[in-house]
């Protein structure tokens, strides 16, 4: 079968049994519930409901009895809306996005805890060991200090080159 097509009746799946749940279930176990999605087999033979409860583990609990008892009613209309040759099985499964989600939030609040005790811990703190971490070593400067020396003997000596030059040019003149 089409992928595309199970999607879609998924989908209207979704939908008529939110509306179900809203306007003909009057099971007084049914809690506040939400239909969060609902997925279909490939060959549309059966469809699981996921769906969460506002409230108590015990509302959880007996709300997820009646979507059971109900689950005859709600699975006739899916049939008259979808018009199908073979009406899927429903089944009805707590979804665990609350759960992840409220279990993701105290990870990202204990890591924002952390991070204001590390700030508080940082304040005031003063780096460990020298301010420049890239010292070089002492043979290094002995050898710039030296190649410095031999610089400045350099321009001493193309001095010296100068005056030679300018006494030999007055030798010339001289003659």
């Amino acid at each position: 079968m089409d992928a595309a097509r199970a999607r879609r009746l998924a989908e209207r799946i979704t939908k008529i049994v939110a509306e179900m749940l809203e306007r003909r279930v009057k099971d007084p176990r049914l809690g506040f519930v939400t239909v969060t999605e609902a997925r279909l087999t490939a060959d549309l033979r059966e469809a699981t409901v996921f769906y969460t409860v506002y409230g108590t583990p015990e509302e959880r609990e007996e709300s997820a009895a009646a979507l059971r008892s109900a689950t005859g009613i709600i699975r006739t209309e899916v049939g008259r809306q979808l018009g199908l040759r073979h009406t899927p099985s429903l089944e009805f499964i707590a979804d665990a996005l609350p759960d992840n989600a409220k279990r993701i939030d105290e990870l990202v609040a204990a890591a924002k805890d952390a991070d204001a005790e590390l700030a508080r811990t940082r304040e005031g703190a003063e780096w460990a060991g020298d301010p420049d971490p890239y010292r070089k070593p002492a043979d290094e400067w002995d050898d710039e200090a030296e190649d410095d020396a031999d610089h400045s003997d350099d321009d001493e000596d193309s001095d010296d080159e100068d005056s030679d030059e300018d006494s030999a040019d007055e030798d010339l003149e001289d003659e």
